[in-house]
């Protein structure tokens, strides 16, 4: 492809309302434009990209035996209500009305429509089992769409759905798809974890995200430094509670601690360390139930785990009127000894072997100093409820210790169950005839937002560093001066050269200043670039460099060739 010819339009100045670095350089690198906020033209350069990393992803669903498909982006409301989503989701599904009056809205996934049509398609045993494919657009009307392709209203997405006759087919399915995801990742050369996650609103009994591992990672993410365990830190589970502490349990006393509300305060006061004090929360459900929740007071409380170990479907931080009313007392004073009113105590798992430690008198400027659970109170339960740290033992292997690391979901693998197959009653005939609900498992990768995560982790000062498998192009051939007519025939002739290799090559052919065509080569992330000048030719050599590394050789023209034809099949040879 000629550069002269192509459609590149580069920015040199940061676009101002660009957040994060792979908006910056997708902006400036000429890969995308904004058409509302949340949408985007994709242009030529991020289009490239986009369908590179959609090929590999199909190349491994297909080898995964899974069948690709296309099913509406425009959904009926009958389905979402039929499964009880209609109102659950929220704003972020965009409802419209036909010319007939009918509510239907855009797809932000598509659970409902499988579900549809594989109960009007599937009805024995012998169907199964059998996962269907898409990539497709969805929409997601999003309260504050930010970060580029990052987190967009309307995004490409590939989904998938695998449909079985049991539990233990299922579990099958869904580590297939799962070492899909793993060869997807790994073939993009991408540095990524693939963490346990909570469910959220797509529901199902287990599931994982597919983290690339970038500081600007809008989620916290853990992963042993002995074992393969790994999560997000929503989900992470704490390791083994402490031994308890030898020291013998003193009286009770109640001490003033004048306008201390906060951990910090209290301790300070005190002469303690926050590991040494409760930290005591108040929580109420939608029904308006109350939950107390103590946790060390150094810890964070978790308050997804903490919903999940109620069953509540949504959770809320109690306001001061119910506190007060629970307690009688203003925030920062709270503790679980002497409440006004009968309520469920949720301690977490260190909690049970602390020793004398601190905790609030429910009753303003006190507080309880030498309080020993089991002996001043008892908990309705303890439940591991807080956020792990650094340097918590692994809850797998109980040898290594836990990493802490910011990530960007890029993919998520769902085990469904029979979430969707029992609300839409897709059922199948079993071996003896009886009606059974199938088993099914759901699994997405956002398309874009892949190639966004790719610049997140892979970019430098001077622009995008793109790995070879999901580079637009794989090299490019810089004349030095276009107007001298020998450069020129010279690099024609090796561009064409590496296009017969099967190498994809952008041939800079325009009449620029050097330094213009490397900045904007630089920028747009060409992993390989041969420079052909008139000094070089005289020695018959050209001058390659390795976008990574930044390493430059002057080679003979003839190895040059052959050096990025060596490493571009290298880079897209994936090793199983």
């Amino acid at each position: 492809m000629l550069y002269s010819r192509y459609f590149i339009p580069t920015v040199k100045e940061t676009p101002s309302d660009a957040e994060v670095i792979s908006h910056q350089l997708m902006l400036r690198a000429g890969m995308i434009r904004k058409l509302s906020a949340g949408i985007y033209n994709y242009l030529p350069m991020g289009l490239r990209s986009i369908r590179k990393f959609e090929n590999i992803v199909r190349e491994e669903m297909n080898k995964a035996d899974a069948i690709e498909m296309l099913m509406p982006s425009v959904q009926p409301a009958e389905l979402w209500q039929e499964s009880g989503r209609w109102a659950f989701y929220g704003k972020e599904l965009l409802r419209f009305k036909d010319r007939k009056d009918a509510d239907f809205c855009m797809g932000p996934t598509h659970e409902e429509v499988i579900t549809d049509m594989v109960r009007r398609e599937i009805k024995s045993y012998r169907q199964m089992p059998i996962n269907f494919y898409q990539v497709q657009t969805k929409f997601r009307d999003e309260i504050r769409p930010r970060f580029g392709l990052m987190r967009g209203r309307e995004f490409i997405m590939k989904d998938a759905y695998s449909f079985d006759v049991d539990s233990l087919a299922a579990d099958k399915s869904y580590d297939k798809m799962y070492n899909a995801y793993m060869r997807i990742f790994e073939r993009c050369g991408l540095n990524f974890r693939a963490v346990e996650a909570d469910t959220g609103s797509i529901g199902g009994s287990s599931s994982h995200e597919f983290m690339v591992l970038a500081d600007s990672g809008e989620d916290a993410i853990v992963s042993c430094d002995a074992c393969r365990y790994a999560a997000n830190v929503e989900k992470a589970e704490s390791g083994a509670p402490l031994q308890p502490v030898s020291a013998e349990p003193l009286p009770i006393q109640k001490t003033a601690t004048p306008n201390m509300k906060t951990i910090a305060d209290v301790a300070a006061f005190l002469g303690l360390t926050s590991d040494l004090t409760v930290k005591t929360l108040v929580y109420c459900s939608e029904e308006g139930d109350t939950v107390m929740a103590l946790l060390r007071g150094d810890h964070e409380l978790n308050e997804i785990k903490l919903k999940n170990s109620l069953g509540w479907n949504e959770i809320r931080m109690a306001t001061e009127e119910e506190i007060l009313r629970l307690t009688g007392s203003p925030i920062g004073f709270l503790g679980p000894l002497e409440l006004k009113e009968k309520t469920t105590v949720i301690a977490d798992l260190l909690v049970r072997n602390m020793v004398n430690t601190v905790v609030g008198a429910n009753e303003i400027d006190m507080h309880f100093c030498n309080v020993n659970p089991s002996r001043d109170f008892t908990p309705d339960r303890y439940v591991d409820i807080r956020n792990v740290v650094a340097n918590d033992s692994c809850p797998r292997c109980h040898e290594g210790k836990l990493e802490m690391w910011r990530g960007i979901e890029v993919g998520h693998v769902f085990k469904l169950g029979t979430k969707y197959s029992q609300s839409l009653n897709a059922t199948y005939l079993d071996a003896n005839g009886k009606e059974q609900f199938i088993f099914m498992g759901c699994y997405g990768i956002g398309i874009g937002r892949t190639v966004a995560a790719s610049i997140e982790q892979n970019h430098d000062d001077n622009g995008i560093i793109f790995p070879i498998p999901i580079a637009p192009f794989h090299c490019s051939v810089v004349a030095i001066n276009a107007k001298d007519k020998g450069v020129m025939a010279e690099s024609e002739e090796i561009y064409l050269k590496l296009e017969e290799l099967g190498i994809e090559v952008l041939f800079d052919d325009r009449d620029e200043r050097p330094g213009v065509k490397f900045k904007d080569n630089d920028l747009i992330g060409i992993p390989l670039r041969l420079v052909v000048g008139s000094k070089g030719l005289a020695e018959g050599k050209v001058e390659l460099k390795i976008r990574a590394t930044g390493e430059v050789m002057s080679l003979p023209i003839e190895e040059a060739i052959a050096m990025v034809h060596q490493m571009v099949t290298s880079a897209l040879k994936y090793k199983e």
